[in-house]
């Protein structure tokens, strides 16, 4: 006997070809009371799905597919103590198959584990890339930035001998880290992420004071060259 029930369309079914031959019936008999049943089923179509099977020659025979309401509504017209022995066996064959269609396979099942773990990964990825993009620089980072930017400074101003370097070297210090911090959006320098170290080193070496300040400390060494001359 061929299986009693099957799934079509993540439906559980039995075909009218199958109840004929559970219930030694002429096939054409089941199809008679199914059709009979079209005008008085509202949900007729609900239940019961017209399609073509192979007979015995390959010839496509007209057959009905039906889910379990409807096969309990065409059960119901066959009687005798055989005939309650089938539809016992199909309402357990309906309920085996209801039951596999709940649960997932295990195709489903690695398809979940798998991405339930990208998603873990994802997530780690996601926290690797937050800590390398605010992990702030360390002590020997923080000093090397400092002596460089004292350099430049010293530099900018004409050395650590120059008459404004000790006139107005606060002055210069305080533009270059007020520009330092403006630049990389940061509270102080120590707060530089460690990404951008490379490019804080650039910045201290392409800095300059602005205009106003570099007429300033030009004309302060001007004025102590003129008193060394004398």
């Amino acid at each position: 006997m061929k299986q009693l029930v099957i799934m079509q369309d993540q439906q559980a079914v039995t075909s009218s070809v199958v109840v004929a031959e559970s219930f030694s019936k002429e096939h054409k008999n089941v199809l008679r009371d199914i059709e009979s049943m079209k005008e008085d089923v509202l949900n007729f179509e609900q239940m019961f799905f017209e399609t073509e099977t192979p007979d015995s020659y390959g010839r496509p025979r007209k057959t009905f597919l039906m889910n379990r309401d409807g096969f309990m509504l065409l059960a119901m017209g066959f009687t005798g103590r055989e005939a309650l022995k089938f539809k016992q066996q199909y309402i357990e064959a309906f309920n085996n198959m209801e039951r596999q269609i709940k649960q997932p396979d295990n195709m489903t099942l690695l398809l979940r584990s798998a991405l339930a773990q990208q998603e873990r990964l994802d997530t780690v990825e996601s926290d690797v890339k937050y800590l390398k993009d605010h992990m702030r620089i360390n002590g020997a980072q923080e000093q090397r930035i400092n002596m460089n930017a004292r350099g430049k400074i010293m530099k900018c101003l004409g050395g650590k001998d120059a008459n404004a370097y000790k006139e107005i070297g606060k002055k210069a210090f305080s533009q270059f880290w007020r520009d330092f911090k403006a630049y990389f959006e940061i509270p102080r320098y120590g707060e530089l992420p460690k990404k951008r170290f490379e490019e804080a080193l650039q910045f201290i070496e392409e800095w300059s004071p602005d205009t106003a300040l570099r007429m300033e400390i030009k004309e302060m060494n001007s004025q102590q060259h003129l008193r060394l001359a004398e």
